[in-house]
């Protein structure tokens, strides 16, 4: 148990009451701030998936939402809006983006160029910010490569397929030429003896 020192216990009890005024009125007078939080600091996207960049914010005012879009291209903005107005969204995200009145977007058919970083901001109207960031990692989508290799492999075995029966056919035809070669033969040769038997 602390006990406060004797001699300063009158002067600390009355500092202790005008600094418990003067903070009741500071939070009487402005609003409390403005906070933020990112659930999903990282999102891993394939491309032409749809992500969602979810952030949920709090305030006592009025709220303006900010997103931009940073990467290797340069900086994009994407949407801005206060809380319970219309949405500005950016002539080039125009068809792709859905704002939400958490502060979230929704970015439809992502592609390579959409990697990078997304800065979020919430400025209350007294002037408190808050800022978030969610970085997203874009990758081609595999089956694509998988398709390719699939389509060669069909026209492989369409080709192998067409050879076999190329080369059986070839083989058919050269068996029925040498069976005939033969009969030939054969007839030639009976025709021979029957020749010499008749001479002798």
């Amino acid at each position: 148990l602390m006990r406060p020192l004797q001699g300063y216990r009158g002067r600390g009890a009355v500092v202790g009451t005008v600094t418990l005024c003067l903070a009741a009125g500071w939070a009487l007078q402005t609003p409390g701030g403005v906070s933020l939080v990112v659930p999903q600091p990282n999102i891993n996207a394939t491309v032409a998936q749809n992500i969602l960049l979810s952030v949920e914010y709090s305030c006592r005012g009025v709220a303006t939402i900010e997103w931009k879009h940073v990467s290797s291209w340069g900086t994009t903005s994407i949407a801005e809006w206060r809380s319970g107005n219309y949405v500005n969204i950016s002539t080039v995200y125009k068809d792709r983006v859905t704002a939400f009145e958490n502060g979230s977007i929704q970015l439809r058919n992502v592609g390579m160029r959409d990697a990078g970083y997304y800065f979020v901001t919430v400025t209350e109207e007294h002037g408190t910010n808050a800022y978030g960031t969610i970085i997203v990692n874009v990758y081609e989508i595999i089956y694509e490569d998988l398709h390719f290799v699939a389509v060669l492999f069909a026209f492989l075995a369409a080709v192998s397929a067409i050879l076999i029966c190329f080369m059986w056919l070839c083989n058919k035809s050269l068996h029925q030429f040498q069976k005939k070669a033969t009969h030939k033969l054969t007839e030639s040769t009976t025709e021979e003896i029957e020749l010499e038997t008749i001479e002798c």
